[in-house]
Protein backbone atom coordinates (compact mmCIF):
# COMPACT_ATOMS: atom_id res chain seq x y z
CA UNK A 1 0.00 0.00 0.00
CA UNK A 2 1.34 3.43 -0.60
CA UNK A 3 1.79 5.17 2.72
CA UNK A 4 2.65 8.67 1.89
CA UNK A 5 0.37 11.46 1.14
CA UNK A 6 1.40 14.27 -1.59
CA UNK A 7 -0.30 16.96 0.76
CA UNK A 8 1.73 16.58 3.47
CA UNK A 9 4.56 18.56 4.38
CA UNK A 10 7.41 17.89 7.16
CA UNK A 11 8.04 21.74 6.99
CA UNK A 12 4.57 21.87 8.31
CA UNK A 13 4.71 19.83 11.21
CA UNK A 14 6.31 21.09 14.47
CA UNK A 15 9.63 19.35 15.38
CA UNK A 16 10.51 18.70 18.70
CA UNK A 17 13.32 16.25 20.75
CA UNK A 18 12.89 13.37 23.23
CA UNK A 19 16.32 12.51 24.82
CA UNK A 20 15.90 9.52 27.32
CA UNK A 21 18.35 8.78 30.45
CA UNK A 22 17.43 5.26 31.68
CA UNK A 23 19.08 5.23 34.70
CA UNK A 24 17.52 6.24 38.76
CA UNK A 25 18.77 5.18 41.95
CA UNK A 26 16.56 2.82 42.23
CA UNK A 27 13.76 1.22 40.85
CA UNK A 28 9.62 2.68 41.80
CA UNK A 29 7.46 -0.60 42.18
CA UNK A 30 4.82 1.35 40.31
CA UNK A 31 7.50 2.35 37.37
CA UNK A 32 6.88 0.64 33.82
CA UNK A 33 9.31 3.04 32.39
CA UNK A 34 12.55 2.81 30.60
CA UNK A 35 14.49 2.60 34.36
CA UNK A 36 17.22 0.71 35.21
CA UNK A 37 18.70 1.44 39.35
CA UNK A 38 22.23 1.73 38.87
CA UNK A 39 24.92 -0.33 39.44
CA UNK A 40 27.47 1.95 40.67
CA UNK A 41 27.46 5.36 42.53
CA UNK A 42 27.23 7.36 38.94
CA UNK A 43 26.03 7.24 35.65
CA UNK A 44 28.51 6.63 33.05
CA UNK A 45 28.35 9.99 31.48
CA UNK A 46 31.15 10.14 29.18
CA UNK A 47 30.27 6.27 27.40
CA UNK A 48 26.28 7.63 27.44
CA UNK A 49 27.53 11.35 25.53
CA UNK A 50 29.44 9.58 23.30
CA UNK A 51 26.68 7.02 22.12
CA UNK A 52 23.94 10.22 22.18
CA UNK A 53 26.52 11.84 19.20
CA UNK A 54 27.05 9.11 17.56
CA UNK A 55 23.36 8.25 17.38
CA UNK A 56 22.68 11.65 16.80
CA UNK A 57 25.22 11.76 13.33
CA UNK A 58 23.16 8.59 12.24
CA UNK A 59 19.29 10.58 12.54
CA UNK A 60 20.98 14.31 10.93
CA UNK A 61 18.86 14.06 7.92
CA UNK A 62 15.88 12.59 9.50
CA UNK A 63 15.42 16.50 10.82
CA UNK A 64 15.82 17.85 7.34
CA UNK A 65 16.73 21.69 8.35
CA UNK A 66 13.21 21.99 10.73
CA UNK A 67 13.79 24.33 13.94
CA UNK A 68 13.66 22.36 17.51
CA UNK A 69 10.78 24.04 19.24
CA UNK A 70 10.99 21.53 22.19
CA UNK A 71 13.32 19.67 24.00
CA UNK A 72 12.24 17.07 26.78
CA UNK A 73 14.81 15.36 28.66
CA UNK A 74 12.67 12.41 30.31
CA UNK A 75 13.74 8.65 32.45
CA UNK A 76 14.98 7.29 34.59
CA UNK A 77 16.17 10.07 36.19
CA UNK A 78 18.39 12.56 34.35
CA UNK A 79 19.11 14.92 36.94
CA UNK A 80 21.52 12.22 37.66
CA UNK A 81 23.70 13.64 35.21
CA UNK A 82 25.83 16.43 36.02
CA UNK A 83 25.28 20.11 34.58
CA UNK A 84 28.54 19.90 33.06
CA UNK A 85 27.03 16.41 30.90
CA UNK A 86 24.73 18.64 29.88
CA UNK A 87 26.20 21.78 29.04
CA UNK A 88 28.48 19.30 26.87
CA UNK A 89 25.13 17.61 25.40
CA UNK A 90 23.57 21.24 24.23
CA UNK A 91 27.25 22.29 22.79
CA UNK A 92 27.24 18.98 20.93
CA UNK A 93 23.42 19.27 19.67
CA UNK A 94 23.42 22.68 18.44
CA UNK A 95 26.33 22.06 16.43
CA UNK A 96 24.13 20.14 14.63
CA UNK A 97 20.56 20.98 15.14
CA UNK A 98 18.74 24.51 14.63
CA UNK A 99 16.54 25.12 18.04
CA UNK A 100 14.27 27.68 18.14
CA UNK A 101 15.42 30.82 20.39
CA UNK A 102 12.67 30.28 21.87
CA UNK A 103 12.72 26.49 22.80
CA UNK A 104 11.35 25.24 25.52
CA UNK A 105 13.79 22.31 26.85
CA UNK A 106 12.65 20.54 30.19
CA UNK A 107 14.55 18.61 32.44
CA UNK A 108 13.07 15.76 34.76
CA UNK A 109 14.43 16.03 38.11
CA UNK A 110 14.30 13.30 41.08
CA UNK A 111 13.95 15.64 44.67
CA UNK A 112 16.59 13.10 46.30
CA UNK A 113 19.08 13.81 43.71
CA UNK A 114 19.32 18.13 43.54
CA UNK A 115 20.73 20.94 45.60
CA UNK A 116 20.71 24.62 44.32
CA UNK A 117 24.02 24.44 43.34
CA UNK A 118 23.18 21.64 40.51
CA UNK A 119 19.76 23.18 39.55
CA UNK A 120 22.20 26.70 38.70
CA UNK A 121 24.11 23.93 36.77
CA UNK A 122 21.10 22.88 34.97
CA UNK A 123 19.77 26.12 34.08
CA UNK A 124 23.76 27.21 32.34
CA UNK A 125 23.86 24.26 30.42
CA UNK A 126 20.29 25.72 28.78
CA UNK A 127 17.65 24.33 30.76
CA UNK A 128 14.59 26.63 31.10
CA UNK A 129 11.86 24.48 32.38
CA UNK A 130 12.14 21.15 34.96
CA UNK A 131 9.27 19.14 36.05
CA UNK A 132 9.71 17.63 39.77
CA UNK A 133 8.90 14.17 40.62
CA UNK A 134 7.21 15.12 43.57
CA UNK A 135 4.54 12.05 43.78
CA UNK A 136 2.91 13.00 46.97
CA UNK A 137 4.12 15.43 50.19
CA UNK A 138 2.68 12.61 52.68
CA UNK A 139 5.55 10.50 54.35
CA UNK A 140 4.27 7.55 54.48
CA UNK A 141 2.72 7.60 50.53
CA UNK A 142 6.32 8.53 49.57
CA UNK A 143 7.46 5.21 51.34
CA UNK A 144 4.49 2.94 50.15
CA UNK A 145 5.65 4.27 46.61
CA UNK A 146 9.40 3.53 47.30
CA UNK A 147 10.98 7.48 46.82
CA UNK A 148 13.92 7.92 47.39
CA UNK A 149 12.59 11.28 48.91
CA UNK A 150 11.07 12.64 51.77
CA UNK A 151 8.50 15.46 52.41
CA UNK A 152 10.77 18.09 53.62
CA UNK A 153 13.03 17.07 50.65
CA UNK A 154 10.37 17.59 48.33
CA UNK A 155 10.01 21.11 49.92
CA UNK A 156 13.65 21.78 49.36
CA UNK A 157 14.21 20.83 46.11
CA UNK A 158 11.32 22.99 45.24
CA UNK A 159 12.49 25.76 46.99
CA UNK A 160 16.13 25.13 45.62
CA UNK A 161 14.75 25.40 41.98
CA UNK A 162 13.04 28.90 42.49
CA UNK A 163 16.16 30.27 44.10
CA UNK A 164 18.43 28.81 41.10
CA UNK A 165 15.80 31.45 38.90
CA UNK A 166 13.35 28.08 37.54
CA UNK A 167 10.33 30.25 37.44
CA UNK A 168 8.73 27.82 34.45
CA UNK A 169 7.83 24.48 36.64
CA UNK A 170 5.79 21.76 36.60
CA UNK A 171 4.76 19.44 40.09
CA UNK A 172 4.04 15.79 39.33
CA UNK A 173 1.61 14.78 41.89
CA UNK A 174 -0.10 11.13 41.75
CA UNK A 175 -3.73 10.59 43.30
CA UNK A 176 -5.94 7.24 44.02
CA UNK A 177 -2.59 5.86 46.08
CA UNK A 178 -2.86 2.87 48.94
CA UNK A 179 -5.58 4.11 51.14
CA UNK A 180 -5.64 7.45 50.02
CA UNK A 181 -9.25 10.10 50.89
CA UNK A 182 -10.28 12.68 49.22
CA UNK A 183 -8.59 15.12 52.08
CA UNK A 184 -4.97 13.55 51.78
CA UNK A 185 -5.40 14.21 47.83
CA UNK A 186 -6.20 17.49 48.40
CA UNK A 187 -3.37 18.45 50.89
CA UNK A 188 -1.33 17.05 48.89
CA UNK A 189 -2.45 19.79 45.91
CA UNK A 190 -2.34 22.56 48.50
CA UNK A 191 1.20 21.91 49.65
CA UNK A 192 2.25 21.95 45.65
CA UNK A 193 0.03 25.37 45.13
CA UNK A 194 1.66 26.88 48.24
CA UNK A 195 4.86 27.07 45.82
CA UNK A 196 2.74 29.15 43.13
CA UNK A 197 3.43 26.33 40.14
CA UNK A 198 2.38 27.35 36.65
CA UNK A 199 2.15 23.71 36.29
CA UNK A 200 1.43 20.58 37.85
CA UNK A 201 0.85 17.40 36.51
CA UNK A 202 -1.79 15.28 38.48
CA UNK A 203 -3.07 11.62 37.59
CA UNK A 204 -3.90 8.11 39.40
CA UNK A 205 -1.58 5.44 40.11
CA UNK A 206 -2.18 2.64 38.01
CA UNK A 207 -1.27 -1.01 37.97
CA UNK A 208 1.30 -1.65 34.95
CA UNK A 209 2.26 -4.91 33.97
CA UNK A 210 5.71 -5.75 34.86
CA UNK A 211 5.81 -3.60 37.53
CA UNK A 212 6.04 -4.61 41.58
CA UNK A 213 2.99 -3.29 42.39
CA UNK A 214 1.42 -5.40 39.24
CA UNK A 215 2.57 -8.64 40.90
CA UNK A 216 1.76 -7.31 45.00
CA UNK A 217 -0.95 -4.84 44.54
CA UNK A 218 -1.04 -2.52 47.20
CA UNK A 219 -4.93 -1.90 48.73
CA UNK A 220 -6.07 1.00 46.38
CA UNK A 221 -9.45 3.30 46.43
CA UNK A 222 -11.99 1.53 44.54
CA UNK A 223 -13.92 3.53 41.51
CA UNK A 224 -16.14 5.24 44.08
CA UNK A 225 -13.30 6.64 46.18
CA UNK A 226 -11.29 7.54 42.74
CA UNK A 227 -14.35 9.76 41.34
CA UNK A 228 -14.47 11.36 44.69
CA UNK A 229 -10.41 12.22 44.83
CA UNK A 230 -11.07 13.33 41.42
CA UNK A 231 -13.79 15.49 42.11
CA UNK A 232 -12.38 17.40 44.84
CA UNK A 233 -8.94 17.78 43.89
CA UNK A 234 -10.17 19.32 40.37
CA UNK A 235 -12.35 21.78 42.79
CA UNK A 236 -9.90 22.90 44.34
CA UNK A 237 -7.22 23.27 41.37
CA UNK A 238 -10.16 24.78 39.30
CA UNK A 239 -10.91 27.81 42.47
CA UNK A 240 -6.79 28.54 42.24
CA UNK A 241 -7.34 29.05 38.37
CA UNK A 242 -6.05 25.72 36.92
CA UNK A 243 -7.70 24.26 34.23
CA UNK A 244 -6.91 20.71 32.58
CA UNK A 245 -5.84 21.55 29.48
CA UNK A 246 -5.21 18.11 28.84
CA UNK A 247 -6.67 14.62 30.88
CA UNK A 248 -3.72 15.04 33.49
CA UNK A 249 -1.92 17.95 32.87
CA UNK A 250 -3.22 21.20 34.74
CA UNK A 251 -1.87 25.00 34.43
CA UNK A 252 -2.51 28.64 35.01
CA UNK A 253 -3.65 30.33 31.80
CA UNK A 254 -0.29 30.31 29.25
CA UNK A 255 1.43 27.70 31.41
CA UNK A 256 1.05 24.31 29.42
CA UNK A 257 3.65 22.23 28.54
CA UNK A 258 4.31 23.20 24.75
CA UNK A 259 6.40 19.97 24.12
CA UNK A 260 3.29 17.36 25.51
CA UNK A 261 1.32 19.64 23.27
CA UNK A 262 3.49 18.70 20.50
CA UNK A 263 2.20 15.45 21.74
CA UNK A 264 -1.23 15.93 22.10
CA UNK A 265 -1.21 17.77 18.21
CA UNK A 266 0.62 15.30 16.54
CA UNK A 267 3.35 16.64 15.76
CA UNK A 268 7.23 15.21 14.98
CA UNK A 269 9.59 14.45 18.01
CA UNK A 270 13.00 12.97 17.04
CA UNK A 271 14.44 10.43 19.69
CA UNK A 272 17.93 10.19 21.54
CA UNK A 273 18.89 7.98 24.30
CA UNK A 274 18.02 3.95 24.73
CA UNK A 275 14.73 3.42 24.98
CA UNK A 276 13.37 6.92 23.52
CA UNK A 277 11.04 6.91 20.90
CA UNK A 278 10.12 9.36 18.08
CA UNK A 279 7.78 10.01 15.64
CA UNK A 280 8.35 11.75 11.91
CA UNK A 281 6.71 13.20 8.51
CA UNK A 282 9.10 12.32 5.59
CA UNK A 283 9.33 14.18 2.36
CA UNK A 284 7.46 12.10 0.39
CA UNK A 285 4.37 12.41 2.57
CA UNK A 286 4.85 9.39 5.14
CA UNK A 287 4.74 8.91 9.03
CA UNK A 288 6.98 6.80 10.96
CA UNK A 289 7.20 5.87 14.10
CA UNK A 290 10.75 4.57 15.53
CA UNK A 291 12.44 3.46 18.39
CA UNK A 292 15.70 3.74 20.18
CA UNK A 293 17.35 0.45 21.68
CA UNK A 294 16.09 -0.22 25.12
CA UNK A 295 18.75 -2.10 27.27
CA UNK A 296 21.20 0.67 27.89
CA UNK A 297 24.35 -1.45 27.79
CA UNK A 298 23.15 -2.47 24.64
CA UNK A 299 22.75 1.33 23.36
CA UNK A 300 25.69 2.20 25.04
CA UNK A 301 27.60 -0.82 22.80
CA UNK A 302 26.07 0.02 19.38
CA UNK A 303 27.91 1.43 16.40
CA UNK A 304 26.36 4.18 14.71
CA UNK A 305 22.73 4.39 14.94
CA UNK A 306 20.47 3.41 18.43
CA UNK A 307 17.32 2.47 15.97
CA UNK A 308 15.97 -0.97 17.18
CA UNK A 309 12.87 -1.00 14.77
CA UNK A 310 10.52 1.47 12.89
CA UNK A 311 7.01 1.19 11.27
CA UNK A 312 5.02 3.33 8.94
CA UNK A 313 1.57 4.76 9.65
CA UNK A 314 -0.81 3.26 6.98
CA UNK A 315 -3.73 6.04 6.00
CA UNK A 316 -6.04 3.99 7.19
CA UNK A 317 -4.08 3.88 10.68
CA UNK A 318 -4.01 7.50 11.24
CA UNK A 319 -7.13 8.78 12.04
CA UNK A 320 -7.29 6.86 15.36
CA UNK A 321 -3.40 7.77 16.41
CA UNK A 322 -4.28 11.29 15.42
CA UNK A 323 -7.93 11.25 17.48
CA UNK A 324 -5.82 9.59 20.52
CA UNK A 325 -3.99 12.53 20.96
CA UNK A 326 -5.84 15.27 20.02
CA UNK A 327 -8.74 14.32 21.86
CA UNK A 328 -7.28 14.47 25.13
CA UNK A 329 -6.88 18.09 25.01
CA UNK A 330 -10.02 19.40 26.28
CA UNK A 331 -10.10 22.18 23.91
CA UNK A 332 -9.89 19.72 21.29
CA UNK A 333 -8.09 21.31 17.85
CA UNK A 334 -9.19 22.95 14.81
CA UNK A 335 -10.56 20.84 12.33
CA UNK A 336 -8.10 21.39 9.70
CA UNK A 337 -5.22 19.95 11.70
CA UNK A 338 -6.46 16.66 10.79
CA UNK A 339 -5.18 17.29 7.50
CA UNK A 340 -2.11 19.33 8.35
CA UNK A 341 -1.04 16.70 10.54
CA UNK A 342 -2.21 13.29 8.59
CA UNK A 343 -2.53 14.30 5.02
CA UNK A 344 -6.06 12.65 4.83
CA UNK A 345 -8.63 15.21 3.84
CA UNK A 346 -11.76 15.68 6.60
CA UNK A 347 -13.67 13.79 4.35
CA UNK A 348 -12.03 10.50 5.51
CA UNK A 349 -13.67 10.52 8.63
CA UNK A 350 -16.70 12.94 7.83
CA UNK A 351 -19.34 10.11 8.14
CA UNK A 352 -18.07 9.43 11.39
CA UNK A 353 -17.80 12.85 13.06
CA UNK A 354 -21.24 13.20 11.88
CA UNK A 355 -22.68 10.52 13.53
CA UNK A 356 -20.69 11.35 17.29
CA UNK A 357 -22.22 14.80 16.76
CA UNK A 358 -25.43 13.63 16.35
CA UNK A 359 -25.03 11.17 19.64
CA UNK A 360 -23.62 14.42 22.05
CA UNK A 361 -19.89 13.03 22.07
CA UNK A 362 -18.06 15.81 19.77
CA UNK A 363 -18.59 19.61 19.21
CA UNK A 364 -19.83 20.82 16.44
CA UNK A 365 -17.17 23.68 14.89
CA UNK A 366 -13.99 21.23 16.49
CA UNK A 367 -12.63 18.14 17.04
CA UNK A 368 -13.30 17.89 20.20
CA UNK A 369 -15.08 15.97 22.84
CA UNK A 370 -17.95 17.31 24.60
CA UNK A 371 -18.02 16.20 28.83
CA UNK A 372 -20.09 13.12 27.83
CA UNK A 373 -17.65 12.34 25.50
CA UNK A 374 -14.86 13.10 27.55
CA UNK A 375 -15.93 10.58 29.92
CA UNK A 376 -16.43 7.93 27.62
CA UNK A 377 -13.17 9.02 25.25
CA UNK A 378 -12.11 5.01 25.01
CA UNK A 379 -14.56 3.48 23.67
CA UNK A 380 -15.45 6.47 21.21
CA UNK A 381 -11.84 6.21 20.13
CA UNK A 382 -12.61 2.97 19.20
CA UNK A 383 -14.91 4.05 16.74
CA UNK A 384 -11.94 5.06 14.81
CA UNK A 385 -10.63 1.52 14.56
Amino acid sequence: MNTSSPGLSPEQVPLSLYLHVPWCVRKCPYCDFNSHALKNDAPPEERYLAAIQEDLKADLELAGNREIQTVFIGGGTPSLMSPDFYHRLFTTLAGHLTFSPSAEITLEANPGTVDQARFQGFRQAGINRLSLGIQSFNPAQLKALGRIHDDRAAHTAIEAARKAGFDNFNLDLMHGLPGQTPEEAVADLEAAMSWQPPHLSWYQLTLEPNTEFYSRPPDLPDDDHLWQIYLAGADRLRQEGFSDYEVSAWSLPGRASRHNLNYWTFGDYLALGAGAHGKLTGADGSIRRYWKTRQPEAYLGRIGSRTAGSETLEPDERPLEFMMNALRLREGVAEELFSQRTGLPLATIAVLLGQLREEGLITADRLQTTELGQRYLNSLLERFL
